[in-house]
């Protein structure tokens, strides 16, 4: 293609600085292909933080170029910003790629990992191909990244791939421009790169020529096989086997949380599931998450899957690996959990993995390609159409989201207690953690302070100012404390729910005044007691509190959390009620005494909770009288409830709005307890009764949102918090706002729940800052 000359007055030259995640994602090549493309001359290259372009001709084809660099960005690449200007022509006639400049700018962002794109799966299965079969294949557009990285810049020697020298072929690929693994870090072939292994109960190897044929044999004879993943291992079996499943979940200490499980293609998802196309592009992403969705009744899976659940967790194949595993088993679904015994933190090293796993697996199949930050899978759900994630981890982090504001000192905001991640904030972007569990966990704490070390150090932050939740107790209230008093930097305690709301701002780019509900299990209130559920008048910077549910005694505190019978039975006397609705199995003994406790108000805090009521209403319903793992009882009282017929959706038991203290209006649930045990004793299905338990909580909703608007002319709500997680609420209440007339904005990108906190914390530090709403 012929060039304008410089001389010409159709010849112009521009100056572009991207960014965003734009290095170690392949767009130095995609910058210098389209170049080409459209006829310009000039160059690209990495600065620290950035990408720098100079691009030259006509000026229609630099107005292409500019658009091009965001709308066909390569896969892992998020480009946050492009600025340009105008330069003088230099009659330059070739477009090539430069060396990194050094400069003083801010560390770059860095991708996460992403699935194996279609043209690595092609060679894969292409027996002429060099890499035929090889399970580590990879290029700019797919494999590992956030995981192996260990420091910045993004290079092979930074990277746990270093101890791989790459051989003549891969090094030709990794230096030409113009090839798909131009600087692809994890770039290797059979010939130069990781190895699997197979390992015996005992962490022995085994003289397994084909280690991963030796893994599929076990998994066909029913055995349980740790696998070695991109964040860490899972344990693995057959999902249709009862007994393996079953003595899966006996090892690992899991006894009724469901199962995910692991397909290669999504027509085998799609024989177990019924998929809306929002499910189907979720599974199909890069980001490949856990999908929820509802079960087919011909799902040939074990009951032991997921037991009662209408719902699947569903991952597509992401790997290399899990390709050539599921196809060595005729696609057969298999259960892949984390490799970890329950409540501890997911196995991602070799020797830990001998050490932790060797009693829950037969077999380990694993490899010497090192993982240096473990990493969960992310959990995703459709909700009323659109996605609601629960679990944000691998895929997902560690990629920036603007804060809307520029700081003027970088910030750390350190998270809740349970599903914890943490949050740095520099100059308009929030770094969100990935998922890093319940920080009750001596390990997981540990593990938490690591990752926080890790990112300060990746990302070239040193917080200035740490923010932490109200909550005098929580892990990470006492991490901060002793990081404040040994760097000398000041901290700001921020209340629970408020976070919660400002999450969703910050994900939304919202600013205030707006109402706010956050409704979830507990959370410490600015007035010292327990909250959870809550209606506000908010901005990012201010908060008061203007509605709440009746609060709700918890005889025995946190043990009431666990055992939902006590809150039901607070909630009956609560009502005037007495006992003898929580049936005859309970222990009678425990039953007296919990009524002693309520009655004296020993033990016994009061919280304004959602999700305590729920856990009431679960328990008056039958569904679940003690709860195993965290939010079981709301979680089974949906799945009930989506049993019902939606006619139920239409009738809504009564409740009272009442004055508080302060002004704030009081909902008041005792009229809805009373008669929601009328109907059960009536023999009405607890089904159509947990229907209509949403449904009164949906219309509970709107009417407080009327009444509030009302009172301060605001049409835009937030939902938030953990209770927003359940989607047969959220489809309600959308349904209703809406048909109100006003706005509504839940979480999607980030959970609802604790683990999106951080961000709500982080905003709120920022607005403060800022002097801003």
């Amino acid at each position: 293609m012929s060039l304008p000359q410089a001389s010409s007055p159709e010849i112009e030259r521009r100056a572009f600085v991207v960014t965003g995640v734009v290095q170690g994602v392949g767009f130095r090549p995609f910058v210098h292909r389209l170049a080409h493309e459209l006829g310009l001359s000039g160059f690209v290259r990495n600065r620290a933080g950035e990408v720098q372009v100079e691009a030259e001709g006509a000026p229609h084809a630099l107005e292409a170029f500019a658009v091009a660099l965001t709308q066909r960005a390569p896969p892992l690449a998020n480009v946050a910003a492009v600025r340009f200007a105008p330069l003088t022509a230099h009659g330059q006639t070739e477009f090539t790629i430069l060396g990194s400049e050094d400069s003083p700018a801010p560390a770059p962002f860095f991708a996460p990992d992403m699935a194996t794109c279609e043209r690595c799966l092609q060679e894969l299965f292409e027996p002429r191909d060099r890499r035929f079969r090889y399970p580590f294949i990879n290029c700019t557009d797919c494999g590992p990244r956030f995981t192996i990285i260990e420091s910045a810049p993004y290079d092979r020697e930074r990277t746990t791939m270093r101890g791989f020298a790459l051989c003549g072929a891969c090094r030709a690929e990794y230096e030409d421009p113009r090839d798909r693994r131009f600087h692809a870090e994890p770039n290797a072939c059979p010939a130069c790169g990781p190895r699997l292994v197979l390992l015996d109960a005992s962490g022995q190897p085994l003289p397994e020529p084909e280690p991963l044929l030796g893994a599929a044999a076990a998994l066909r004879a029913e055995q349980i096989v740790a696998v070695k993943g991109v964040g860490g291992f899972h344990l693995a079996c057959l999902a249709s086997s009862e007994r393996a499943v079953a003595e899966l979940r006996r090892r690992k200490g899991r006894d009724q949380q469901p199962f995910a499980l692991l397909v290669r293609t999504l027509a085998a998802a799609a024989e177990l599931c019924e998929l809306t196309p929002e499910e189907r592009a979720l599974l199909q992403s890069p980001e490949r998450p856990i999908v929820l969705a509802p079960r087919k009744p011909s799902a040939a899976v074990a009951e032991a899957v997921a037991f009662q659940s209408p719902l699947l967790g569903l991952m597509l194949a992401y790997t290399p690996l899990h390709h050539l595993l599921c196809r060595a088993l005729d696609d057969a679904p298999l259960v892949m959990t984390s490799g970890n015994p329950s409540h501890e933190p997911i196995v991602y090293e070799d020797a830990d993995a001998r050490r932790r796993l060797a009693p829950l697996s037969d077999r380990t199949l694993t490899h010497d390609r090192p993982i240096h930050l473990r990493c969960d899978d992310s959990v995703v759900r459709i909700s009323h159409g659109a996605p609601c994630t629960l679990r944000r981890a691998r895929g997902a982090a560690p990629r920036p989201t603007p804060l809307g504001v520029v700081l003027r000192r970088p910030i750390l905001a350190l998270g809740a207690q349970s599903n914890a991640s943490f949050a740095l904030g520099r100059n308009d972007q929030a770094l969100v953690s990935h998922h890093l569990g319940d920080l009750a966990n001596a390990a997981a704490e540990l593990d938490f302070r690591r990752a926080v070390a890790h990112y300060e150090r990746l990302f070239a932050v040193q917080p200035e100012l740490l923010v932490h939740d109200l909550h005098p107790d929580y892990a990470t209230t006492a991490f901060a404390r002793e990081l404040a008093a040994e760097r000398g930097i000041s901290r700001l305690a921020v209340q629970h729910h408020h976070a919660h709301v400002v999450s969703c701002m910050v994900e939304h780019t919202l600013a205030g005044p707006l109402l706010g509900l956050a409704w979830d299990g507990t959370g410490l209130g600015t007035d010292g007691r327990i909250w959870g559920g809550e209606f506000f008048v908010c901005d990012r910077r201010s908060v008061r509190r203007v509605a709440h549910l009746r609060e709700l005694g918890l005889p025995g505190g946190e043990r009431a959390i666990r055992e939902p019978w006590r809150v039901a039975l607070a909630a009956l006397l609560d009502a005037g009620l007495g006992p003898e609705a929580l049936g005859e199995h309970l222990d009678r003994t425990a039953l007296r005494v919990a009524c002693r406790m309520l009655e004296r108000g020993l033990n016994c805090p009061h919280a304004s909770s959602a999700g305590r009521l729920f856990d009431a209403v679960s328990s008056l319903c039958g569904v679940r009288h003690v709860s195993s793992y965290d939010g079981q009882a709301a979680i089974e009282l949906e799945w009930l409830a989506s049993r019902a017929p939606a006619v139920d959706d239409s009738r809504a038991y009564p409740y009272e709005l009442a004055q508080g203290e302060n002004g704030a209006h009081v909902l008041d649930t005792r009229p809805l307890i009373v008669a929601l045990a009328s109907e059960l004793r009536r023999g009405v299905a607890p089904a159509r009764v947990a229907r209509r338990f949403h449904a009164t909580l949906a219309a509970l909703i709107l009417d407080v949102c009327l009444v509030l608007r009302a009172e301060h002319g605001l049409t835009r709500v937030v939902l938030s918090g953990g209770v927003f997680a359940n989607a047969l609420l959220v489809t309600g209440v959308e349904k209703r706002l809406r048909a109100a007339q006003f706005q509504v904005f839940r979480p999607q990108r980030f959970p609802p729940g604790d683990g999106g906190l951080c961000l709500g914390q982080l905003g709120i530090a920022a607005a403060h800052e800022a002097g801003a709403s």
